[in-house]
């Protein structure tokens, strides 16, 4: 059977990077006896994955994990077992049965939600200047930038890769293209944004947050929570 695990990563817990998550959570399983199935061979390990690694200093209300158990009672019962066994700044917040013809969540990811909130002493003293000149830069037809590659440099236009680009209060919100073909991080659209006013950017500008991670809709190409693939156990 095949589960989808949503969870969120907050706190201290932001600085702890995706290889130490993938030892967390084998040992979270253990420790709340999930029936978790085993790959075969000499070396078994367990069968999970995750959908698209956070950063180091990224925060999450959205991040997802997939698994495969032998048998399993219902979400909520599992969700409470998993949540008795974490620390409080991981927490569960859905898990789902997946179709046994689901892909994994790391093979579908399309996009993902961004909020990004400016840490005090970068916060401008004009916000709304700020943001006019934000909606001017996403408002163009092309955003042409470098990127940086294991082979070098390539000559690429953001904007097909940024869906949506607004403010949210007195934060930047963004919905971009995330997953192994064109995996677009928030830094990269700020630093665009900053270098294009003639800004300086400085690294830590913003406290980054990961929303939500969505895949793609094969029939009708709407971008869906990963969530919504599953369903509840009762």
């Amino acid at each position: 059977m095949k589960i989808r695990i949503k969870f969120l990563k907050q706190g201290s817990m932001k600085f702890i990077g995706h290889l130490d998550m993938m030892r967390y959570f084998q040992k979270v399983m253990r420790r709340a006896d999930v029936k978790i199935r085993y790959s075969e061979g000499f070396s078994p390990h367990q069968i999970m994955s995750f959908a698209a690694p956070l950063g180091v200093g990224i925060t999450s209300n959205g991040e997802y994990l997939d698994i495969e158990v032998t048998e399993t009672e219902s979400s909520a019962v599992m969700t409470n077992r998993l949540n008795q066994v974490m620390v409080d700044e991981i927490r569960v917040l859905s898990y789902k049965k997946l179709e046994d013809s689901s892909k994994n969540a790391m093979s579908i990811v399309a996009a993902a939600d961004y909020t990004l909130t400016f840490r005090e002493r970068y916060k401008p003293e004009d916000l709304d200047g700020f943001f006019e000149k934000l909606r001017g830069f996403y408002d163009q037809n092309q955003i042409l930038i470098v990127k940086k590659t294991k082979k070098g440099q390539k000559d690429m236009d953001l904007k097909p890769l940024i869906y949506d680009l607004a403010r949210k209060g007195d934060a930047v919100f963004m919905k971009v293209s995330t997953g192994s073909t064109d995996n677009i991080k928030p830094e990269l659209v700020m630093e665009s944004f900053y270098e294009g006013q003639g800004w300086e950017y400085p690294g830590f500008t913003f406290q980054i947050q990961r929303e939500e991670v969505y895949g793609r809709d094969g029939a009708e190409g709407r971008l869906i929570p990963l969530e919504q693939y599953g369903e509840d156990i009762e």
